[in-house]
């Protein structure tokens, strides 16, 4: 083998600063291994610290604190039946890998000090299938005081700084219109003024998750180096990876790694060629500026397979002033709104899952223009229920096209181009659904998840008719959280080759992979849960190469 130089070493060189990559950092470190963290942008957390931050963790060890009942059995029964056969991406041995490691993570993040948070009510997104669930598997952590971090938590990417929970949105979202809701907004309100009088500043969501990694990270020793994006990897005469090349503020830098590279560096979702390639489009996603491949095709040069690519964390989103989307989520399955395409008529169930209601609209656009559609509201939409986009200005929405308001559908059809009559009657046959409470064409509001956001004083929760003015439409496009295809890994992490074989030293996990949920989203955090348990999986499995070798 030719001699190598380098200008460092460590035992194991991680790419990325999100859960994925933290998560390894962490499992490293905790075998004492010495880790570097190197992130391509000059803001650490990735998507996941900009996300609601939630991880879906099947029969966690707490599950029984909430009354609930689940086993491997029953999750890899749901994860069979929801997720079929996608190939290697999800083979049987990655699922059984993230079934019997989601204890052994959640156990290891609670000896390290992080703090879990459980939710009893968020459903699977499919609880009616077989092994599905109506609520106990989607968790998160409690919010987390960046004061711990001093003044690194500035280069974060998180955004929200309130001690606001995933579970707490489906009852805030209704607030103003149920008891529950009114109560949870007092809880909610409660728990803010406790934490600043105690002189704490809390961040909830993925900032919280986030902020506990990387705080955990940084107590086991880890060094993060924001604007170091990693170029390649290098290998030897046998094609073991032994070493990384990263850019730097200060030059190029080789970097020797005894325990091996992990790469997760998010997805492509800001890659317009290859969504162009792969998806059609452009794209309108909610991930950061950073996600643009570069890890993916740091393992494509090494000779790793990729999978899935043309699929993403699809959602209906809504489009902003500036070109950017707002993932819709309670406002689409809310009563009193439908979704349409540009002829003027339903296409799907708008309180399914996200990624199916984004699946829907790019078919959809197949035969009827539905890129974009709209989203069709009555008044009591606008006061009843909180939405994420009319909040940020309503009057810019307007201004930029995005919300089209009249006094009568005959109008709002006018103004969007459609054609009155057709409008007119997929309303007036929407309507009919709210009387009898069950949607004929699209079965909305039939499961829990459906139910989750909607109006439980109603007949059906997610059914109520529109008829008074004034009406509004928004501006619907099929957005992401990320994307869903990446390098091919196995069940300890690692890359694989174009052979099927893993190429020894590199491991993967996160967006940077082709997913193990497959072509769907079986329950909230399904991104999260996987990037975690990969990650853990992936960085005890290089100290393990590390350890044998001493």
């Amino acid at each position: 083998m030719a001699h190598q130089e380098w200008d460092e070493e460590v035992d194991l060189l991680v790419a990325g600063s999100g859960a994925a990559a933290i998560s390894a950092a962490i499992a490293g470190a905790d075998e004492k291994l010495s880790v570097l963290v190197v992130e391509s942008t000059d803001k650490w957390g990735g998507t996941t610290a900009i996300s609601g931050g939630g991880l879906w963790m099947p029969a966690h060890p707490d599950m029984d604190k909430l009354g609930k009942h689940d086993s491997p059995e029953k999750v890899r029964e749901y994860m069979d039946v929801t997720i079929g056969d996608v190939g290697p991406a999800s083979s049987p041995e990655r699922r059984e890998a993230y079934i019997a490691n989601v204890p052994v993570v959640y156990n290891e993040w609670k000896r390290l000090g992080i703090r879990w948070a459980l939710s009893a009510d968020y459903p699977d997104y499919y609880p009616d299938k077989p092994g599905g669930m109506d609520g106990g598997r989607a968790i998160e952590t409690e919010p987390f005081d960046s004061k711990l971090l001093g003044g690194w938590f500035s280069a974060s990417r998180a955004q929200l700084p309130v001690p606001i929970k995933t579970d707490d949105v489906w009852l805030l979202s209704r607030a103003w219109s149920s008891r529950t809701g009114f109560v949870r907004g007092a809880q909610f309100v409660g728990r803010t003024l406790k934490g600043v009088v105690a002189g704490k500043k809390y961040y909830g969501f993925g900032g919280a998750y986030m902020g506990h990694l990387m705080k955990t990270a940084i107590d086991l020793g880890v060094e993060v180096r924001l604007r170091t994006p990693i170029t390649a990897v290098i290998k030897d005469d046998e094609g073991r990876v032994i070493g990384a090349e990263v850019a730097s503020p200060a030059g190029v830098k080789r970097i020797r790694t005894r325990a091996g590279v992990m790469l997760g560096t998010g997805g492509f979702a800001h890659h317009k060629e290859w969504r162009l390639k792969h998806h059609g489009i452009e794209g309108y996603t909610s991930a950061p500026e950073g996600d643009t491949g570069s890890g993916i095709q740091v393992g494509i040069d090494a000779g790793a397979d990729v999978a899935l690519m043309d699929d993403a964390w699809w959602g209906a989103s809504i489009l902003m002033p500036g070109g950017h989307a707002q993932f819709s989520v309670n406002e689409r399955s809310d009563p009193y709104s439908i979704i349409v395409d540009q002829s003027g008529q339903r296409f799907c169930n708008e309180s399914a899952s996200y990624i199916d209601v984004g699946h829907a609209i790019l078919e959809r656009d197949k035969t009827v223009p539905a890129i974009h559609s709209w989203m069709i509201t009555e008044r009591r939409h606008h006061k009843k229920f909180l939405n994420n986009a009319a909040i940020q200005g309503l009057s810019k929405l307007k201004k930029a096209g995005s919300v089209v308001e009249a006094d009568t559908i005959e109008e709002l059809a006018w103004k969007l181009g459609m054609d009155e009559d057709t409008l007119k009657a997929t309303v007036a046959r929407f309507n009919g659904f709210c009387r009898t409470g069950v949607d004929e064409d699209f079965e909305r509001g039939r499961t829990a998840y459906d139910n989750y956001y909607g109006d439980p004083s109603l007949k059906n929760p997610n059914l109520g008719p529109i008829e008074k003015g004034p009406f509004r439409a928004f501006k619907i496009v099929p957005g992401d959280l990320g994307t869903k295809g990446g390098l091919l890994t196995d069940e300890h992490a690692r890359v694989l080759d174009t052979a099927g074989q893993p190429i020894e030293g590199l491991y993967a996990a996160g967006n940077t992979t082709a997913s193990v949920m497959g072509r769907t989203y079986p329950g909230a955090g399904s991104t999260i849960g996987p990037a975690t348990v990969f990650g853990f999986v992936g960085g005890k499995h290089a100290a393990a190469r590390v350890n044998a070798a001493v």
